[in-house]
């Protein structure tokens, strides 16, 4: 396979050598490798943040138009390569061209344009009256970003965190999953022609201490995280002494709440690609599917066949629904989780295990469970892999508890044949995203969790103002304007 600069890394705007040592990529299909790329040390990672404070002042003081303009050569640039992307994030981490064709398009292409319209209009100052005199409100860079992205949508972060930083005047510190030098390769590539200033953009994949080494550092002002919560808790340790600024997507447990009148036609269109897209690696994924008991059997022989019915196999197959998963150890952590499930009294659906005739590769089938008990592990903790649980309710009200029951609030679905109450149910779910007859979020709008989900909001218009300071100028009786 063809691989852009795999000898080099993408640093303060240009290539340089890699110098931290090799990484063989695996592909999740067959188990077998497809190239080797060289690795960033934390001596690079000590360059980007050096480079990127050196152009703090430079990116920052452009005027936003300019700005706009470099952004948008960068995402022309992506969207011209949109399917080479595809094709070698299928190969290194599994996801199929089918998903990557609908996620990148609908969502990570939505949300830079929408970004690259917004950000002058966003970006304006403001003015307002006070006794003392006029106030201008000025959003300022809130100075050099770290964003740490994972393995599970690289494009759509770049889109929905980095873009956002850049057009907000930040110099930006991509930290990119190990997993993902294939993909990071091209973005970087596009990323070169654009015309960014140096030190206004580098990317890095790297591991652990390469991540530490960024996210640790006194000149780093500000980090933007999409992970899991053991990440998060290592970064807020990092930062909260020199009281740098974090934002945090972290993972979900998000619910189905399928209301007693739901039509299940209507339901399977989107809940099916909802909770099993990306094979469950997905931080939003429907995960949990709350049903009233009383068409508990009926949903559940429903839910069944739609599972058993999507098609497994190769990911560069535009055919292919599933592909495998991204390592040997997503599949030893949902075996884990199954075992574990079954001892409490949970009962498999169907799926469970590695599907017939995939020898090769870190295959595992879709798999349905059910007789989920509420204070489970199944029930309350994220997976990411491809299990889904279904759990019971006796009312209205208590779906809607039992949809509020985890400590997680990143994303939701209602289901119902009134969509009054459909938007009444989501507005008392506590999550940063909930869609009605739908599964989402939308990216042309901010997005972001609560509770153990994280804080803070990405994409769309306020995405861009999440990496500002805002500033007020006062502007006294005194002197002449």
């Amino acid at each position: 396979m063809a691989v852009p600069h795999p000898d080099e890394l993408f640093l303060a705007g240009g290539w340089v050598p890699a110098d931290g040592g090799r990484r063989e990529i695996v592909s999740p299909s067959t188990g077998e490798p497809v190239a080797t790329v060289g690795l960033p040390s934390e001596k690079h990672a000590l360059a980007a943040i050096q480079a990127a404070r050196e152009a703090l002042s430079t990116w920052a003081e452009l005027p936003v138009t300019e700005r706009v303009e470099i952004c948008g050569r960068f995402c022309a640039a992506l969207e011209a390569r949109l399917e080479d992307m595809g094709a070698v994030w299928a190969v290194e981490s599994g996801m199929p061209v089918r998903y990557s064709r609908t996620l990148h398009r609908f969502a990570a292409v939505a949300a830079w344009r929408t970004l690259l319209e917004s950000a002058g209009h966003v970006l304006c100052d403001d003015s307002r009256e006070s006794a003392l005199g006029d106030v201008v409100l000025r959003r300022e860079a809130a100075g050099v970003v770290a964003a740490v992205i994972a393995y599970n949508g690289p494009l759509v972060t770049i889109a929905s965190k980095v873009l956002p930083a850049l057009l907000a005047g930040c110099p930006v510190i991509v930290k990119a999953a190990i997993e993902s030098q294939l993909i990071m390769r091209i973005i970087a590539d596009c990323a070169a022609g654009a015309g960014f200033p140096e030190g206004a953009l580098s990317i890095l994949c790297g591991d652990a201490e390469v991540g530490r080494a960024v996210t640790a550092s006194p000149y780093v002002d500000m980090v933007s995280l999409t992970g899991g919560r053991v990440a998060a808790q290592q970064i807020i340790e990092a930062t909260r002494h020199r009281f740098a600024r974090t934002h945090l997507e972290l993972g979900g447990k998000s619910p189905a709440l399928i209301l007693d009148d739901a039509d299940l036609t209507v339901v399977l269109k989107t809940l099916v690609p909802g909770a099993t897209s990306g094979g469950g690696q997905v931080c939003a994924a429907l995960s949990r599917i709350l049903v009233p008991e009383r068409r508990h059997d009926e949903i559940i022989e429903v839910l069944r066949q739609a599972w058993e019915g999507l098609t497994i196999g190769d990911p560069l197959d535009p055919r292919t629904q599933l592909g495998p998963l991204a390592s040997p150890s997503v599949v030893e952590r949902t075996e884990g989780f199954l075992a574990r499930a079954v001892g409490d009294g949970a009962r498999i659906v169907t799926g469970g295990k590695k599907p017939d005739g995939f020898d090769g590769g870190w295959y595992f089938e879709p798999t349905l469970v059910t007789d989920v008990a509420r204070d489970s592990e199944l029930a309350q903790n994220e997976v990411f892999g491809p299990v889904t649980a279904v759990l019971t309710y006796t009312d209205p009200e208590d779906g809607l508890r039992l949809a509020n029951d985890t400590s997680y609030g990143l994303s939701a679905s209602v289901y119902t044949a009134d969509w009054a109450k459909g938007v009444e149910y989501a507005r008392r779910i506590r999550a940063g995203s909930v869609a009605v007859n739908a599964f989402g979020p939308a990216l042309t709008a901010p997005f972001g969790g609560m509770k153990g989900s994280g804080w803070g909001r990405e994409a769309g218009p306020e995405g861009i103002l999440e990496f500002t300071e805002l500033k007020q100028i006062l502007q006294g009786r005194g002197g002449t304007r």
